[in-house]
C-alpha cells in the first residue's frame, strides 16, 4: 500500500484552529474582581493541575508496558503528543466550548484564545482562585480523557489518523459533554446530575469511544493465534503508581480549594483504589490460583475510575463498597464479556474505564450524602431515589452521544486518510513504521 504524504497534517490543524477566530489581545485587561483570591486554594489547584498532568505520562507507562516491545514507543508518543496537541486545542477553542456561557448544549466562542479568561476569579466556577487556574486544571482533564481511548486501538492505528481523530473527538465529543455536566447552563447540570471529577465526562465518554474504535478498527492480526502478554509489567506498575498519585489531584483538586471536601475526596479516592486492588487480586487468586500483578494494578485503576464521580459526595464506607464492586464488574467485562463478543479492546479501556465509569456514576446516585457535601444531593440509600434515576439518565445520554459521534468521526477520518496501518506495518511494529525509532535495541 502506498504511503500517503501526511507531514502537513499537524501544522494544518493548528492553522485551522487559529483561523477560526482573531487572536486575543495580550493586553486585554482582566475582568473586574468578583471575589478575593485565596492563596491556599490557588496553590492547591495549581499543584493538583500538575498532578493531573503527570497522569498522562503515567498512562503512557501503564499502557506501554502492556503492549509488545515493537509498539512501546508508539504508545508513549501517542500519550505525549496528546499532551501537546490538546493543550493547544484547549487554549484555542476547547475551554470556550466547554465552559463559556452559551446554550444548554455547548459553550459560546467568546473565550477563544482565552480572551477574557483573566487572573481574577470567575464566580460561576470558583470564587477563590484565578479564572486561569480553573482553566488550566480543566485542561489536564481534557488532555487525559482522549488518551484513555488509546488502550482500545493500541498496536494498529496510523499516527496521522490518530492525531486528527483525537482533535476531532476532543472538539465534538469531550467539549460538549463537559459543558453538559460542568458548564453553567449545561443540560445535565441543570438536570441535577452529580459528577464530582469526571465519571461521566471522562470515563464513560472515553470508555464508550474505546468500545466503538475497538469494534470498527478490527482485531490485531495475531490476537486469535496466541496470547499477547505484557512486554514489561514493571513499567505498567510504575504507570499505575503514577496514576494513583495523580488521581489525588484529579479528585481532591476538583474541590477547587484546600478544604474539607478536598480532604474527603482524597481519603475516599485512596480507600476505593485500595479496596478494588485487593478485590481483583483475591478474584485472580480464587479463579486462576494465584494473585497477579496485572490484576492488582487493573483493580486499583478500576477503583480510581469508579470513585471519581462520587469522591466529593460519599464517605469511606461507601467508597469501600464502590471499590469492591467495581473490580467484580470490570473483571467480568474483561474475562467474560470481551471473549463472548469477540472484540479486541487491546488494553481493556472499555472494560475498566467504560464499565468502571458507568458503575461509579450509578453508585453516586446510590451513596451520595448531603452529610458529606451539603452542596450535593442525597442518593437512593439516603432517601432520594430520584438522584439514582438522574444519574442513570445522564449516563445513558452520554453513552448514546459518545457512541454515535465517535463512530461518525472514525468513519470520516477513515474515509479521507485511512485509520488502520497495513498488515506489513502491523507485523513490523509501529515504533519503526510510524516513528522511525525503536524503544529498544532489538525487537521481539
Amino acid at each position: 500500500m502506498r504511503k500517503r504524504n501526511v507531514w502537513w497534517i499537524a501544522p494544518a490543524m493548528l492553522l485551522l484552529m487559529l483561523s477560526t477566530g482573531v487572536l486575543a489581545d495580550e493586553a486585554t485587561p482582566a475582568a473586574a474582581p468578583t471575589a478575593k483570591i485565596d492563596t491556599g486554594d490557588t496553590s492547591w489547584v495549581l499543584i493538583s493541575s500538575a498532578m493531573v498532568m503527570l497522569m498522562t505520562p503515567g498512562l503512557a507507562f501503564f499502557y506501554g508496558g502492556l503492549v509488545r516491545r515493537k509498539n512501546y514507543l508508539n504508545v508513549l508518543m501517542q500519550c505525549m503528543i496528546i499532551l501537546a496537541v490538546l493543550s493547544i486545542q484547549w487554549v484555542v477553542i476547547g475551554y470556550s466550548l466547554s465552559f463559556a456561557p452559551g446554550s444548554k448544549w455547548i459553550g459560546g466562542l467568546q473565550w477563544m484564545m482565552l480572551k477574557g479568561v483573566g487572573l481574577e476569579p470567575y464566580a460561576d466556577y470558583s470564587t477563590t482562585i484565578p479564572h486561569q487556574a480553573f482553566m488550566v486544571f480543566q485542561m489536564m482533564f481534557a488532555v487525559i480523557t482522549p488518551a484513555l481511548i488509546i488502550g482500545a486501538f493500541a498496536e494498529r492505528m496510523k499516527f496521522s489518523a490518530f492525531l486528527i481523530f483525537t482533535v476531532l473527538w476532543a472538539t465534538f465529543v469531550y467539549d460538549p459533554v463537559a459543558h453538559w455536566v460542568w458548564g453553567m447552563g449545561g443540560i445535565l447540570r441543570n438536570l441535577g446530575a452529580l459528577d464530582f471529577a469526571g465519571g461521566t465526562v471522562v470515563h464513560i465518554n472515553a470508555g464508550i469511544a474505546a468500545l466503538v474504535t475497538a469494534l470498527v478498527i478490527g482485531k490485531r492480526k495475531s490476537v486469535d493465534k496466541h496470547p499477547i502478554p505484557p512486554h514489561s509489567l514493571p513499567f505498567s506498575v510504575l504507570g499505575a503508581a503514577l496514576l494513583w498519585f495523580g488521581w489525588f489531584g484529579f479528585n481532591a483538586g476538583s474541590a477547587l480549594g484546600a478544604n474539607g471536601i478536598a480532604v474527603n475526596a482524597f481519603v475516599v479516592t485512596h480507600t476505593a483504589a485500595a479496596a478494588a486492588a485487593l478485590t481483583w487480586a483475591l478474584i485472580d487468586w480464587r479463579i486462576h490460583g494465584a494473585p497477579t500483578m496485572l490484576g492488582t494494578i487493573s483493580g486499583a485503576v478500576g477503583g480510581l475510575v469508579a470513585i471519581t464521580p462520587a469522591a466529593g459526595f460519599v464517605g469511606v464506607g461507601s467508597a469501600i463498597i464502590i471499590g469492591v464492586m467495581v473490580s467484580v464488574f470490570c473483571f467480568l467485562a474483561v474475562s467474560w464479556l470481551k471473549p463472548r463478543f469477540g472484540y479486541d479492546d487491546s488494553l481493556d479501556a472499555f472494560g475498566v474505564h467504560g464499565i468502571g465509569g458507568f458503575w461509579g456514576a450509578l453508585a453516586t446516585g446510590l451513596f451520595a450524602s448531603k452529610a458529606i457535601n451539603p452542596a450535593g444531593a442525597d442518593g437512593l440509600f439516603f432517601g432520594n431515589p430520584k438522584q439514582f434515576v438522574i444519574q442513570l439518565a445522564a449516563s445513558l445520554v452520554t453513552v448514546v452521544y459518545a457512541f454515535i459521534i465517535t463512530l461518525i468521526l472514525y468513519k470520516v477520518v477513515d474515509l479521507f486518510i485511512g485509520v488502520r496501518v497495513s498488515d506489513k506495518e502491523e507485523a513490523m511494529g509501529l515504533d519503526v513504521t510510524q516513528h522511525n525509532e525503536r524503544a529498544y535495541t532489538a525487537l521481539e
